[in-house]
């Protein structure tokens, strides 16, 4: 009886499954489109046009005529609404409606039409249309089963039905609406209209289903029950909403008051009408709140009463972590918090005001990012909520939120005037160029509520307080307490400590070199001097308090004002003191200890000192008296302490564990002691020698005139020497970090388990072990409660059984979806497939890609068996998947024939298999059966399962039956021995049936699913002949399998039932970028003919073949796919999830609730009317039509993206608004959010604009549906987009973590499965604090690309992994450095959200979610035993771009409070460890370069003045040792050694020792050098311009797939200034070097010094061309030849883009100057190019031994002639063509005079064709550094009219570098080898994967489709 209803459960789920589809769009349903998908948001805000609309599309094809009624209604509904059409897009509306009419009214042949009759009609349409689809009977059964409060077990039928009939209730609504206003002006009361109004009538007093199914709900339906969502039964659920309801101890609400929906009135309620909170936004938070309830209370247990209650501990635990900021805020200022103990409040209390501050929090807009603003809010509010709670009825006169017409409204009243005064500040920041000192932002809003001064701001609040006050132009408001001046001084004032620790040990470790190494009381007083040093480098910080407080002074608090000014002095009045001392002591030197006074008290006071400085640093840092210092009240104390560490609201308590203190300790300790023994010995100790020679040298000839150091002991010379060496020594300690991070992140990777399993073989040897170790970490204690058909539970085998039984379905599903993503093919897909092993068999069944092949080898060891049975057994075990081979193919055997035959063939069945187990026992089996025989045997049988694997018909059971017989033939005659055979022949009851013609006359098909999966699996035991070991094949699929299979064996926290985990959400944030590749999009080519289409095809080959065999196309071409709608849309499908786009993160992020939904159906928690309980291990087909198991993994799962102009794409109808629709229709758990902008009024009026931000998901016809509408204040872009994007929709997010997933990221189902694990490291032990943030690993799955995608693949995989890893712990420094790290929901939307949006300052949003983490006691952990996949840019224009972008944020970092704070508060060595891992590390970047110049233009000075030569000559070594430690530590670090150091650990532990020096040497010969060289100077460029003028900000850097050429222009254009200006001007510093210089080993000995140089030279200006695809192909060089000539010579002009005209790209390079100070700075830094020409002049052969400083003098007027014979060359004068004629012949003549006299001076005078060269050397950055001034003082420039002279310089300039560069690119674009050689090394990796990029880059498609 079973049978009949298991096929009605299968049609039922394939009927689902097609409806899935169908919804989906990869069935025939049509998408909303034309003027049903047009209608204006304006208009559907208050009707249900659109409804009305889409019900006509889909009743067109049954009556027009009804159609063009509901049409004609809709456009009176318009034009009632809105009759002038001022909403936008709704005169476009309206007119296409109109045609619409029009085009209904054509068909009707031109008959006239009668419209009174319309009503009738619509009515009897109505009945016909309620009858064919029996309405009726679906309401009596819905109200059937609500009365009786269960629900059947084929609840999933009702489901169906109820799926099916939303589109007919949507029809019918909209029906009912129209006959509703028709029906009061058109029909007759006593006719139509009354039975209108009776059916009205009724479907309001019935009317649940109607309205219940189409009401719009998020998660849980809560305004009106659903039948279809099982939420709402559970009980956890049930116990949340009762704990909210109202009850009669609250204030009684007016008996006009109306709640939304069919629920009961609740808490919510209360709120809304006593403050005026947005209905949506009540609604919202409702759900929140409830879900937040339910979950707390699933962790303690699920009720298990009739009438489930909440426990009062899950209340209180949501109530203190909902409030816990409220409640610090509160102690930080000393005021009452609103109650008085938490034990004097009740439940009740507790969840008003828990959802009190969610609704203050919810609509609190941008002021959201003002946590202690909120905090503000909440506590006024929440005062008046207890008055009024205290009163017996509900009023709204004593709130603050009162109007003056006396509504009420929270966003009006409250969060209106905040947002005005913060959009009026940001509105100072001029779009991001102002000076951050101009305008307050975010921060400095927030931090006047840090002071017990924010309640002058009074409640309500005061217009004219001092938080409201509006900016005016000549008037600013001033910061709160810290001001982001632009300056590198910010770099010492946060880190003074480390500045002053290098300084103070340089100079010690100095002296102490001075004084041969001597460790005597002389040396001991020398190295005292480091007390003045300290003194004063305190006091340079303390000044710099002072200065860069400045535009802070008169907002900031009295305290901090105080503290400045006290440390000032303080600083100021101790450095005199100590400098003073020390002077004195020194003149005292030659004294003993006993007789110098100054000596004595100068100790005294230095031990003091140092001795209270400890006594601080012990009690503020050190965790063991952290807390003594937080006891102590005396003001003295307190005193000291403030002025010691300033006292804010975030930053206290910045300490850790005892023993995590020591780790990072001793880590640092080793830093330390290598550091500074290498300063010392290499560094420090041999300049000393040199030092002392140079300064005491006899005077020396200089070759210039010298104006400073010729009477100063050559102190230039001194300067020269050790200026590289002190940079290097600043910037070395990040070296030897780097090196220990490795071995430390080596080790912890090591001890973690981490590479145990790297290759496909390890994964078949260890594959026994995986189920134990996933039943154990993944698999929660509910699932392994679940019983199983064995006898004895308790012996080993039947454990590992039930662990197989248990894993096989999870592993099987990840299988399924390789297929799904088409990694693997269908054969690989059954190979990796694994038996359920929940059946009879008594052993554990493997995959079969584990056993392949293992049958056959067996059966040739049988045949070849000369031995005993033993023997033969003992070699198939020696494999030991080969023994489970042996023995599942035997035991199968037998019960697969035991289910064939019946009567006879049984009893022969059952008498083969017991002589076989005898002789077994007996060890005669080699008697009993002739092995040789097997291969005979094995084929018969192969033949009879090839039969029954297919589908029964009566031919194949003929031939079944034959086949059958026919194995019996074999296995009794050939088989067994004579004897048996004998035995078997004489049987009479078998020879009767054999004689009689019944012997196996029938065959029973096989029906059982376990007998099905057994014969389909052992025909492929069988007969699977090729090997299995590279299975699967997929070198992605590889990698998965392999690191999911490996983190099964690391250490994480165990997996909770579903029901108890963690909920959380995924939000992404997306603009514009690219969702779905269209159509066209994938056919389109570039210029080389390629298409992405094709260039997929070409790089997955293997991929593009499973796919075609996924969708049964076998061999079809691409574009044979798009004449099938269903194929096409699945071809985009295929190639969007191979790039970096939304729908693939989507359909990533989705696999969580997918692996929810199958670990929740395993768990069977079964709902309270269910009373069957599963008996046997179930099968987990069709677990995604499970409505338990989806309602469970709704109510734990949520997917948020944020698509900021969704709206606005849906109104011009972009591709990416379709695309975005349809991720919503194939997902029904997604939701969007967006930003929607309605006009409220006329256009030129002031804020005309409204701003909603709203949420919808997919309805029932695959149109959005508006869940959620929350009115903002205004533009929520007040500050950087992202973070903007992010706040706006945080508030649709659930749960109590969220992790953040940018849209070029991947998801993968086997990694979403641990997710549960990861989740329960919020509640794990990882220090003093609970994390706030876990950190996850990702892999970068774009490395396969290109050469360069996989430099920077290794690269930012070395950063995510290991140097996150040491970052964590050790080091406890780790911040959020992007995605898809998992934040504590509640923690972060209480204490400002998951980013900061300030403009520019927060430009690098993530890491600020980290600092601000940290600051306010947040603990930030990193996880690696699951993985999220990340896509990088793959060309290097994207790579620059992007790397741009971060050095520019870091830029902006260091100008920032948080850095700061974090510098200041953070113990020693922790700030130390946070220094060199943020902002640091580009300084150390920056040093790496400017130690170059340094070097070089020391030389240059030495070269110039002649004293290289000079000291050479004394015999003197200008201390090579040190200057060559110096110069090789800058090479390595230039060439990315060190940055290579942790990438090659990565690959030592993850892949093995030799595939690691394997990779390192390839990178290598790609180059890798040139390009971490090239990647250097991006980060020195963008990072210190950043810092001097501004100007970082987001760069798109495109996601697509790069490979085509990249034109010359572009290249120049975005590398000119960066690269190439710097890079030239180290090759002229260099020329001067070996044109003047001495160096005493000749050619040799400057090779080797300068060989960095020249790479670094070398680097930056080719490395833009050498991994430019086609970059030395001849017809494209010439193509960029004309090209980059055109866009030089071309005009710019208003309006004209830099990519298209010189002169508008050269303005807009000088857009970054824009303050006086940055016109000074780079005043200051354009100085350094006059020397050339100073030094050049005076090494003429002209100008002989000359010094004179006239000299110099005369050649500036060489160059005004020279300047002045170019203006007359240039000159083109606009007037007559006479005088053309005339200025062109008299600059002819002047030619001919120029080279007459250059000739004759050449002749004549000492002037030698050398110097003319030098003084081009010399001309040259002259000029350049005079077009620089004139740039920087453009409007002096302007006003004198020179700019235009100034322009046509410039363009010289760049006319002449474009030449230096382009012209070895031509040359070497001569050879073809060389472009052959390129693409080898571009794509090296994709030609290691056997691909043709080759024929890519050649275009050469057309052989390819011919081949």
């Amino acid at each position: 009886m079973g049978r009949p209803s298991e096929n009605w459960e299968r049609l039922v789920r394939a009927t689902l499954r097609r409806e899935k589809l169908r919804q989906s769009g990869q069935g025939h349903e049509r998408i909303p489109s034309g003027i049903a998908g047009s209608v204006p948001p304006s208009l559907t805000r208050a009707t249900n046009i659109d409804l009305i609309l889409q019900a006509a599309d889909e009743i067109q094809s049954e009556d027009p005529n009804i159609a063009r009624i509901l049409c004609e209604q809709a456009y009176t509904m318009a034009q009632d609404l809105d009759p002038n059409s001022n909403g936008r897009g709704v005169l476009q509306f309206k007119t296409g409606l109109t045609s619409l009419i029009k085009q209904k009214l054509a068909k009707k042949d031109g008959a006239r039409i009668d419209r009174h009759h319309d009503v009738e009609r619509l009515w009897e349409f109505y009945q016909n249309y309620k009858s064919r689809h029996r309405v009726d009977d679906l309401q009596r059964e819905e109200q059937n089963l609500r009365e009786s409060g269960t629900f059947s077990t084929n609840m999933t039928e009702l489901e169906l039905r109820y799926s099916e009939m939303r589109k007919v209730f949507m029809t019918m609504r909209a029906l009912v609406e129209v006959m509703e206003a028709l029906s009061s002006k058109d029909a007759a009361p006593d006719g139509v209209g009354r039975l209108i109004m009776e059916e009205l009538r009724r479907i309001k007093r019935s009317g649940a289903t109607l309205e219940r199914e189409l009401t719009p709900y998020n998660i849980v339906p809560l305004d009106a029950p659903s039948l279809t969502n099982a939420i709402g039964t559970f009980p956890e659920i049930k116990g949340a909403i009762s704990a909210l309801k109202y009850t009669e101890l609250f204030p009684r609400l007016p008996a006009d008051f109306q709640h939304s929906g069919e629920r009961d009135v609740d808490m919510f309620d209360l709120l809304e009408y006593v403050f005026g909170f947005q209905r949506d936004n009540v609604r919202n938070q409702r759900e929140n709140v409830v879900l937040t309830i339910a979950n707390a209370q699933s962790r303690l247990g699920i009720p298990v009463d009739a009438d489930p209650k909440i426990d009062e501990r899950a209340i209180t635990e949501v109530f203190k972590k909902v409030l816990d900021n409220y409640i610090k805020w509160c102690k930080y200022l000393r005021i009452r918090i609103v109650w008085n103990s938490l034990e004097a409040i009740n439940r009740e209390r507790k969840l008003f005001l828990v959802s009190l501050y969610f609704l203050i929090w919810g609509e609190a807009a941008n002021v959201r990012f003002l946590p202690e603003c909120i905090c503000y809010i909440f506590h006024h509010m929440a005062r008046e909520l207890d008055s009024i709670l205290d009163h017996g009825e509900a009023t709204r006169s004593t709130t603050s939120c009162q109007l003056e017409d006396g509504s009420v409204s929270y966003l009006t009243k409250v969060i209106c005037p905040i947002y005005k005064t913060m959009s009026e500040e940001a509105a100072r920041n001029n779009n991001g160029k102002a000076a951050h000192s101009a305008w307050r932002n975010y921060d400095d809003f927030n931090e006047y509520f840090w002071s017990p001064t924010c309640f002058e701001l009074g409640w309500p609040m005061k217009p004219n307080s001092s938080f409201l006050l509006k900016p005016t132009p000549k008037r600013r408001t001033g910061k709160s307490s810290f001001v982001e001046h632009r300056t590198f001084l910010h770099l010492y004032r946060s880190f003074h400590r480390m500045w002053i620790f290098l300084v103070i040990m340089f100079q010690a470790l100095t002296m102490i070199a001075f004084n041969g190494g001597k460790l005597n009381i002389d040396t001991f007083k020398t190295v005292l001097s480091v007390g003045p040093t300290y003194a004063i480098m305190n006091f340079l910080e303390s000044l710099l308090d002072v200065v860069l407080t400045f535009g802070a002074y008169t907002t900031a608090r009295g305290m901090a004002r105080s503290r400045i000014v006290i440390r000032f002095i303080w600083f100021g009045l101790s450095s005199v003191f100590v400098t003073y001392m020390y002077l004195k002591l020194m003149r005292e030197r030659n004294r003993s200890f006993s007789e110098s006074l100054y000596f004595r008290v100068y100790i005294l006071v230095l031990g003091v000192y140092a001795a209270l400085r400890l006594v601080f640093a012990m009690l503020l840092k050190l965790p063991a008296c952290h807390t003594l210092s937080e006891m102590s009240d005396q003001s003295f104390f307190q005193f000291f302490k403030w002025i010691y560490q300033e006292r804010y609201f975030v930053g206290r308590g910045l300490y850790e564990r005892m023993s995590d203190y020591l780790r990072y300790v001793l880590y640092w300790l080793v830093i330390f002691a290598c550091k500074f023994t290498f300063a010392y010995f290499l560094q420090i100790r041999p300049l000393v020698t040199p030092t002392q020679i140079i300064m005491n040298l006899p005077p020396l000839q200089y070759s210039w005139h010298d104006l400073i150091s010729k009477n100063n002991n050559n102190f230039l010379t001194v300067i020269s020497l050790w200026a590289p060496v002190v940079a290097i020594y600043l910037m070395d300690i990040l070296i030897w970090h780097t090196l220990l991070s490795a071995i430390v992140g080596g080790v912890i990777g090591a001890r973690d388990r981490l590479g145990e399993i790297r290759t496909l073989d390890m994964v078949h040897k260890r594959f026994d072990s995986f189920p134990e170790a996933f039943t154990k970490n993944l698999v929660s204690s509910q699932t392994k409660r679940i019983p199983f058909n064995l006898q004895t539970p308790q012996a080993p085998h039947d454990n590992n059984k039930i662990y197989a039984a248990i894993f096989s379905p999870f592993w099987n599903e990840i299988i399924k979806s390789l297929r799904e993503e088409d990694f693997i093919s269908n054969r690989e897909m059954d190979l990796l497939a694994m038996p359920s092993n929940s059946g009879s068999l008594r052993l554990v069944q493997w995959p079969l890609f584990l056993l392949s092949t293992r049958i056959l080898l067996a059966v040739d060891l049988a045949v070849d068996c000369r031995d005993t049975q033993a023997d033969l057994w003992n070699r198939i075990c020696r494999d030991e998947y080969m023994a489970y081979a042996v023995q599942e193919c035997y035991y199968s055997i037998e019960a697969i024939l035991h289910s064939l035959v019946d009567n006879e063939g049984r009893l022969w069945v059952d008498r083969i298999f017991r002589e076989i187990n005898s002789s077994m026992l007996e060890g005669s089996l080699v008697i009993t059966l002739h092995f040789k025989k097997l291969n005979m045997v094995l084929s018969r049988f192969t033949a009879l399962t090839g039969l029954l694997i297919r589908n029964e018909s009566p031919e194949l059971a003929k031939g079944a039956a034959k086949a059958m017989h026919e194995f019996y033939e074999v296995v009794s005659h050939e088989l067994l021995s004579s004897d048996l055979r004998e035995q078997l022949d004489t049987w009479n009851i078998l020879a009767r049936a054999r004689n009689e013609g019944r012997l196996f006359s029938k065959i029973e098909w096989p029906k059982d699913p376990e007998i099905k999966e057994q014969v389909k699996r052992l025909h492929l035991l069988l007969t699977v002949k090729d090997s299995a070991d590279n299975i699967p094949k997929n070198l992605e699929a590889q990698r998965r399998l392999q690191f999911f299979t490996n983190s099964l064996f690391m250490a994480m926290p165990p997996a909770k039932a579903v029901a108890e985990m963690m909920p959380f959400s995924v939000f992404t944030p997306y603009y514009s970028e690219t969702v779905l590749y269209s159509s066209s999009e994938l056919r389109v080519e570039n210029e080389d003919g390629i298409s992405i289409l094709f260039y997929l095809q070409k790089i997955f080959p293997d991929e593009w073949d499973n796919f075609l065999e996924r969708i049964g196309q076998g061999e079809t071409a691409a574009d044979e796919l798009q004449k099938s709608s269903s194929d096409a849309l699945e071809l985009r499908f295929w190639a969007s999830y191979r790039g970096q786009t939304l729908a693939r993160t989507v359909r990533g992020m989705m696999y969580y609730r997918r692996a929810l939904m199958l670990q929740s159906f395993l768990e069977d928690r079964s709902l309270a009317g269910d009373s069957n309980p599963r008996s046997t291990f179930p099968s987990v087909q069709g677990f995604e039509m499970s409505r338990e198991a989806r309602a469970q993994a709704d109510i734990k799962f949520t997917y948020v993206v944020s698509c900021q102009i969704y709206g606005q794409q849906k109104q011009r109808k972009a591709p990416e608004a379709n695309d975005i629709a349809l991720l919503l229709q194939r997902n029904e758990a997604l939701r969007v959010a967006f930003i929607h902008v309605e006009e409220s009024g006329a256009p030129d009026v002031k804020d005309s604009k409204e701003y909603f931000s709203k949420l919808v998901k997919a309805d029932g016809n695959g149109k959005d549906q508006e869940i959620y509408s929350i009115k903002l204040p205004g533009d929520p872009k007040l500050g950087e987009g992202k973070p903007e994007n992010q706040n706006h929709a945080i508030v649709f997010t659930r749960g109590e973590a969220v992790q953040t997933i940018d849209m070029n990221q991947d998801n993968y189902l086997e990694e979403a499965m641990k997710m549960r694990n990861l989740l329960e490291e919020f509640k794990a032990d990882h220090g003093l604090r609970p994390p706030t943030i876990l950190g996850v690993r990702e892999h970068v799955f774009t490395g396969s690309v290109s050469s360069l995608a996989w430099f920077m693949s290794n690269q930012e995989t070395s950063f995510v992994t290991l140097g996150q890893r040491v970052l964590a712990k050790p080091l406890k420094v780790r911040m959020h450095y992007g995605h898809p790290d998992v934040f504590d929901r509640i923690f972060h939307i209480s204490r400002g959200g998951i980013s900061k949006s300030s403009r520019v300052i927060n430009i690098s949003e993530d890491i600020y979610a980290g600092f601000n983490s940290t600051l306010r006691q947040g603990n930030i952990t990193h996880h690696e035993y699951i993985q999220v996949g990340k896509g990088r840019d793959v060309g290097l224009n994207q790579i620059a771009l992007f790397e741009g972008k971060v050095a520019g944020g870091n830029g902006e970092q260091v100008l920032s409070r948080d850095i700061y704070r974090l510098g200041q508060l953070f113990d020693f060595i922790r700030m130390l460890s946070f220094y060199f891992t943020t902002v640091g590390f580009y300084v150390c970047t920056m040093m790496t370069v400017l130690t170059v110049y340094t070097f070089l233009y020391g030389r240059a000075y030495l070269a110039f003045s002649g004293l290289d030569r000079g000291i050479a000559n004394a015999g003197k070594r200008l201390g090579s040792t040190a200057l060559d430690a110096a110069l090789n530590t800058q090479f390595l670090v230039q060439i990315g050694i060190f940055t290579a150091v942790p990438m090659i650990m990565g690959f030592i532990l993850e892949l093995g020792l030799l595939k690691a020096i394997f990779s390192f040497i390839t990178m290598q010969l790609q180059l890798c050098s040139v390009f971490f060289t090239f990647s250097l100077g991006t980060r020195t460029h963008y990072f210190g311009r950043t810092i001097l003028h501004g100007g970082a900000k987001y760069r798109a850097t495109g996601r697509g797939f790069v490979v085509q050429h990249i034109k010359f222009a572009d290249n120049y254009r975005l590398y000119s200034r960066s690269h190439f200006v710097k890079a030239l001007e180290v090759a002229l510093l260099l020329i001067v070097y070996i044109a003047y210089g001495y160096a005493k080993g000749g050619a040799v000995s400057y090779v080797l010094v300068t060989f960095s140089s020249w790479f670094l030279v070398i680097s930056w200006l080719f490395a833009p061309y050498i991994f430019n695809p086609s970059g030395f192909e001849w017809q494209k060089t010439v193509e960029d030849f004309d090209d980059w000539t055109s866009w030089l010579m071309y005009k710019g002009g208003v309006g004209v883009k830099g990519e298209h005209s010189w002169e508008s790209w050269w303005d807009e390079e000088q857009a970054h100057i824009q303050t006086l100070r940055g016109r000074i700075l780079e005043t200051i830094l354009s100085l350094r190019f006059f020397m050339f020409q100073y030094g050049i002049v005076y090494k003429l052969n002209l100008t002989g031994k000359n010094t004179s400083l006239a000299l110099y003098g005369f050649s500036w007027v060489v160059l005004v002639t020279i300047v002045l014979i170019f203006k007359m060359f240039t000159f083109t004068p606009r007037k007559s063509t006479n005088f053309q004629l005339m200025i062109r012949f008299l600059q002819g003549v002047l030619s001919l005079l120029l080279i007459t006299a250059l000739c004759l001076v050449v002749a004549f005078t000492n002037l030698t064709i050398v110097d003319l060269f030098a003084c081009i050397l010399a001309f040259i950055p002259t000029g350049w550094a005079i077009l620089s001034l004139a740039i920087a003082w453009r409007r002096v420039v302007w006003t004198l009219g020179l700019w235009d002279s100034v322009r046509e310089f410039a363009r010289m300039y760049d006319a002449g570098m474009g030449m230096i560069i382009f012209a070895p690119v031509a040359i070497l674009s001569w050879f073809p080898f060389v472009s052959t050689f390129q693409s080898r090394l571009l794509f090296n990796q994709a030609f290691s994967r056997g691909l043709e990029i080759s024929l890519i880059l050649a275009g050469n498609k057309a052989n390819v489709d011919m081949m």
